[in-house]
């Protein structure tokens, strides 16, 4: 028996495990639903998502795994691992402050979705293991949203979604319900899985493709690394971004960037600073530049021409650190921007290094030569702290649900 077979029997001796103590034996009482959601990676596109631009997304191998069966209640109860049980009664779906930033707001969120659509929501229980690192920037968030959303997809009676459609539900409930006023990118990702270039020009359609590639096959690992400070308390910081970028599309009468013209933008840029300011001014030459990057890596990919692509994310890596300014808040403390200068010690010109996701905090994301990888490890962690440093793979699973 190899590694992954024996991870997936302790996962699954976990998962039933966890169902009989928290909601009760799992077994002999119905056919049990099986749900699984995946971490992603921002391979591209840091903050180009909100403002209907491109991104490149990965689906990796951590995820949130899941058992649920229906319970003839009125409530969902939903039992995670590491975590207290909770109850969320389905006969009042509204908005509720007092939930902002929990799992219960997750799944008032998305049967409330559910039931715009048409469907009736039943009560169930759901056992939830999650191997996504929380608050590292893998979207474990979105994965517990698109997990939630496909478990109620196949309870409760309705059409079926495509991987994009489901995405969008996910995103109004981490917006509306949740309180974060994330892009679409983090819910398309795990809901499609594999490696995927995503258009976000019409916001209710936006469109995807895949490509099947292993950047093991051309030499690199891609490694994530926890800097040891997460952003749930920079959500201001966090929301500020897309507001001051679609401050700058505003001025031209437009909603976002991907709408402004370019040329209009550079031919008012002195009335830009001075009624906006610079840093507003700065975030949107990083879209446009950004953009056209994401464009270039995924043509890279595409050839495969790994050291074209390589170079481009190191590109990418310096404007969202110069111009987005999302690696520093300008305080003393700067543990993204030392974890990009440690990794880029260690590489010493070879691969590549950039702030992943959000920013500030979280997590960067570093390309590194395979020969180099069990001592690029071993230095973050013995910089940054035991496993900081972790070696991810893209998986070709998105979000789905299937009965035993």
């Amino acid at each position: 028996m190899d590694g992954s077979q024996v991870t997936m029997r302790e996962s699954e001796e976990g998962l039933h495990g966890l169902f009989a103590r928290e909601l009760g034996e799992p077994r002999g009482r119905g056919r049990l639903l099986r749900v699984h959601a995946p971490g992603r990676s921002e391979i591209a596109g840091n903050h180009t998502d909100h403002e209907g631009g491109h991104v490149i997304a990965g689906a990796l191998d951590v995820a949130v795994d899941a058992l649920a069966r229906p319970n003839g209640t009125s409530a969902v109860r939903l039992a995670s691992k590491g975590y207290p049980t909770v109850e969320v009664a389905l006969d009042n779906l509204e908005v509720r402050e007092d939930e902002k930033n929990t799992t219960s707001a997750l799944v008032r969120g998305m049967a409330f979705r559910m039931t715009q659509d048409g469907r009736k929501p039943e009560g169930f229980d759901m056992a939830m293991t999650s191997t996504i690192p929380i608050g590292g920037g893998l979207s474990s968030s979105a994965a517990v949203e698109a997990a939630l959303g496909r478990a109620m997809e196949a309870l409760w009676e309705g059409r079926s979604y495509d991987a994009l459609e489901m995405a969008r539900m996910c995103q109004f409930s981490e917006n509306v319900y949740f309180g974060k006023p994330c892009g679409l990118m983090d819910q398309a990702s795990v809901c499609l899985g594999g490696l995927a270039f995503i258009d976000f020009a019409i916001p209710e359609d936006p469109r995807a493709r895949r490509l099947e590639l292993d950047f093991e096959d051309l030499g690199y690992a891609l490694c994530l690394v926890d800097v040891g400070s997460g952003h749930a308390d920079l959500t201001d910081a966090y929301a500020a971004m897309p507001q001051e970028m679609q401050a700058v599309a505003a001025a031209f009468g437009k909603h976002r960037l991907c709408e402004v013209d370019g040329d209009d933008f550079d031919a008012h840029v002195p009335e830009l600073r001075r009624d906006l300011g610079d840093r507003a001014v700065l975030r949107a030459i990083h879209y446009w530049r950004e953009n056209k990057l994401v464009d270039k890596r995924w043509e890279a990919l595409n050839e495969p021409d790994i050291d074209a692509f390589l170079a481009y994310t190191r590109t990418s890596g310096a404007s969202s650190a110069m111009f987005l300014q999302n690696v520093s808040c300008g305080i003393e403390r700067q543990p993204a921007m030392v974890a990009l200068g440690l990794a880029e010690r260690v590489l010493d010109g070879r691969g590549a290094t950039r702030i992943h996701g959000g920013g500030f905090g979280g997590t960067i994301q570093c390309f590194v030569p395979l020969d180099l990888v069990e001592e690029f490890k071993d230095r973050m962690d013995a910089w940054l702290g035991a496993g900081s440093c972790r070696h991810y793979r893209i998986s070709d699973r998105g979000a789905l649900a299937q009965w035993e």
